[in-house]
């Protein structure tokens, strides 16, 4: 057991030092930053309401962009460049590789996501913020960010192009934020089925200070469902 999550480390610290050894890391944060820091401001200064709901929003929304980018080279590249194919016969499991890769990407968005933590300090400074709904409003875009970057993770192991990958990431990702709109047509178990599966309905009790089992299942579920297949795709090219 040890080992095994040892080995899986040693990936994820190996593809952490890829991150940020490229620009990618440094311009995905400045964007990111960038962006958000923009809605925070003109929330700031057009409301003057200390509330983060806004901009959590936003930010969720600014995921569907971001991370396709994070997530697009961390398999596809490996098979661009041949190298797959050295993980792929050395003493580790397809499992471990995917999984390293993944929580390289995971902590690298955690710690994006740390950064805007500057956000409620302004705040606290000037207002008087209602501390649940930061709190838990962070905690639901991290758990939707970790359920995209899996959903990423498997749509870079579809293919040995990083630009297909982010394409067919984005689409997914963009797929599971709008799905419920069909239910608006529909009735019965099909509707009930596809708002279930709307990333954005989730959301919504995290930005208003409620920690629900129910929606913390459900993105740990996705993300483990997008990982498993990414396992499964990479243990079919293996072995063809």
């Amino acid at each position: 057991m040890t080992s095994a999550l040892s080995k899986t480390w040693w990936i994820a610290r190996r593809e952490l030092g890829a991150y940020f050894l490229s620009p990618l890391a440094y311009v995905v944060t400045a964007v990111f930053l960038l962006i958000n820091g923009y809605i925070f401001a003109a929330m700031l200064l057009t409301s003057r309401y200390a509330d983060l709901r806004l901009v959590l929003a936003n930010m969720a929304v600014t995921l569907i962009f971001i991370v396709p980018v994070l997530t697009m080279r961390v398999l596809a590249e490996e098979r661009r460049q041949g190298t797959d194919e050295l993980l792929l016969t050395s003493p580790l499991t397809v499992a471990q590789i995917v999984i390293g890769k993944y929580l390289a990407a995971l902590v690298l968005y955690a710690l994006i996501l740390a950064l805007t933590g500057i956000y409620p300090l302004i705040l606290w400074k000037y207002g008087h913020p209602e501390f649940m709904p930061m709190l838990t409003g962070y905690l639901g875009v991290l758990l939707l960010g970790a359920a995209f970057l899996a959903v990423g993770v498997f749509a870079s192991s579809l293919s040995d192009s990083q630009v297909v990958a982010g394409v067919v990431g984005f689409g997914l990702l963009l797929t599971l934020w709008i799905i419920d709109w069909a239910a608006d047509g529909l009735q019965g178990t099909a509707a009930k089925v596809l708002r279930q599966l709307s990333v954005l309905r989730h959301l919504g009790d995290f930005q208003k200070g409620v920690i629900d089992s129910g929606h913390v299942l459900f993105y740990l579920s996705l993300g483990f469902v997008f990982l498993f297949l990414a396992v499964r795709m990479v243990e079919k090219r293996r072995w063809s």
